[in-house]
């Protein structure tokens, strides 16, 4: 009868696990040193090899030839462990056997002495689900056993067992499994099978484990039933519904080249080959992750579970883009995959999503954006690529087009007439900040148009639809009115001329470094009001 791969090639000895190196040399310390306890902890994610280790424990402690930490493999306790029929080592699963009766009875069993082998081991898998009057019940069995009892609980979510229950074991944490090491250990399975197989696809197998060893063997498993003894990184990619780095790199390749319409054709080949589009987000979100990895470490990393091949396409992705950018992308992609979850309309949130990270790579860099304050930044010629995306920052509006002036005579309007009334009327509706604007703007009147020049600083200001309103409610007739982007001619006066008296407390706020610094990167702006805290 067939016997799956993942279950043929379980280790048998220590010397046959990989990365857990730390579990292995403390467990064989204590066996040689005769130092082994009546209760051990094996915790970690699936696959990692924790029923595996207190399998091999339980024949390094039960071997003919021990306690010895290499056990023979020959003797009639070795072989019947290594087949699960022997009588002195008990595996329980506690899925299924979690109740505080079932408990009881591993409380008489302990009592007697093993069958035939040194040790009575108990072997209880998935422990977390212990109820917690089942381990109240074992409390005490558990820390004061019978010299012969050795108590192995394997789970997963360590953070469920019981303080009391900890207290009194030995606990070891097993890695998540070394993507090189992996590799390795499935070229060699594969070598035994007569499986050739391209270095892309050992890659792809060993990746779609996600660290754990049982898994990843399955995958093989699965492929060779699928592919035969030639397996290619296509075929299993597209067995396992896994996603082409060139698949993930037409996302990448349109946001460097700020194409919305690229973002619209991959959501829809997406769906027309009815994949995942919940798997593709989380996929994006692995991507971009692994893209900011290779950014800041270099194409050959073992943070990157990737063939040499693949890190170096990665690498080549990642260049056009800063690692700001990537960051920015990593949390976008992990946004949309969470939004996803819980989504009735996917293809409309993905395709939101990928639309969002394009915008993302217009935004503007904030020291960009400050020094640019006051001036219009140089055009870029047509032949330029694209800037690749920047940070976190709100987009700065383009420089507005010169308007065309009428032929109409022109005066200029300083501190009275349409200006001032225009400033009352704004102060008198609340929109302080725009009256603020007209306050460092220079206005030009002709029959027909108000013209409106001020800092850039302050054009988004006067660009709102209430300045637009009041302006040509205080003309009283029909006006077009136009904001340009320039300093004015000479700094116009504020509308409420009232003086104000400096006091002490405003010298000294008007002296103090930071504020003068603050007036250094926005030279128009004003202190208003000095408050004195002491005064409160």
């Amino acid at each position: 009868m067939y016997q799956v791969i993942a279950r043929k090639y379980r280790p048998q000895a220590f010397d046959e696990l990989i990365s857990q190196e730390h579990v292995k040399t403390t467990l064989e310390n204590a066996i040689t040193q005769q130092r082994i306890a009546h209760g051990y902890i094996f915790s970690g994610q699936r696959g990692t090899g924790k029923t595996t280790v207190a399998r091999i424990f339980a024949r390094c402690l039960n071997c003919e030839l021990g306690p010895t930490p290499h056990p023979c493999g020959k003797c009639a306790s070795c072989l019947e462990i290594a087949a699960g029929s022997s009588m002195d080592v008990i595996e329980i699963d506690a899925a299924s056997n979690r109740g505080i009766n079932e408990m009881r009875e591993l409380r008489e069993s302990v009592r007697f002495r093993p069958a035939r082998d040194r040790y009575k081991v108990f072997i209880v898998d998935e422990a977390h689900q212990i109820t917690s009057e089942a381990f109240n019940a074992l409390l005490k069995t558990l820390e004061e056993p019978p010299e012969w009892v050795v108590f192995l609980l394997c789970t997963t979510e360590s953070h469920k067992i019981p303080s009391t229950i900890v207290s009194r074991c030995q606990q070891f944490s097993f890695r998540s499994v070394d993507f090189a090491e992996l590799v390795k250990r499935m070229e060699w399975i594969m070598q035994q099978e007569g499986i050739t197989a391209d270095a892309d696809a050992v890659a792809v197998l060993a990746r779609a484990g996600e660290g754990s060893v049982r898994d990843s063997l399955s995958a093989l498993d699965q492929a060779i039933a699928c592919c035969g003894d030639k397996l290619n990184a296509a075929e299993v990619r597209a067995l396992l519904g896994m996603f082409s780095l060139e698949s993930l790199g037409r996302v990448t390749s349109a946001l460097a080249e700020g194409d919305s319409q690229k973002m619209f054709d991959v959501v829809a080949e997406l769906e027309a080959n009815g994949r995942s589009l919940q798997h593709f987000a989380r996929e994006l979100a692995r991507h971009f992750r692994n893209l900011v990895v290779v950014k800041i470490t270099g194409s050959d990393t073992r943070l990157v579970a990737a063939s040499p091949a693949e890190q170096q396409k990665l690498a080549e992705a990642a260049q056009p883009f800063s690692e700001e950018d990537l960051t920015r992308y990593l949390q976008l992609s992990l946004d949309l995959f969470r939004d996803l979850q819980s989504s009735l309309q996917p293809r409309l949130h993905l395709e939101m999503g990928l639309l969002r990270m394009v915008q993302a790579g217009r935004l503007q860099p904030i020291e960009e954006a400050l020094a640019n304050l006051g001036s219009t930044p140089p055009p870029r010629t047509a032949a330029a690529p694209p800037r690749p995306a920047p940070v976190l920052a709100q987009p700065v509006a383009a420089p507005p087009v010169t308007p065309k002036m009428t032929a109409a005579p022109v005066r200029s309007i300083e501190g009275g007439d349409l200006r001032s009334r225009l400033h009352a009327s704004l102060l008198d509706a609340k929109l302080t900040h725009v009256a603020d604007a007209l306050e460092h703007s220079e206005l030009a009147e002709s029959p027909n148009e108000l013209v409106f020049t001020t800092p850039k600083m302050y054009q988004l200001y006067l660009k709102q639809a209430e300045f637009e309103a009041a302006a040509k409610r205080i003309a009283g007739r029909p006006v077009r009115v136009t904001i340009k982007v320039g300093e004015p001619a000479r700094q116009a006066a504020p509308a409420a001329a009232a003086p104000k008296k400096e006091d002490e407390a405003t010298a000294r706020a008007l002296a103090h470094p930071e504020v003068k610094r603050f007036q250094e990167v926005f030279p128009g702006a004003q202190v208003r009001t000095v408050r004195n805290l002491k005064d409160n």
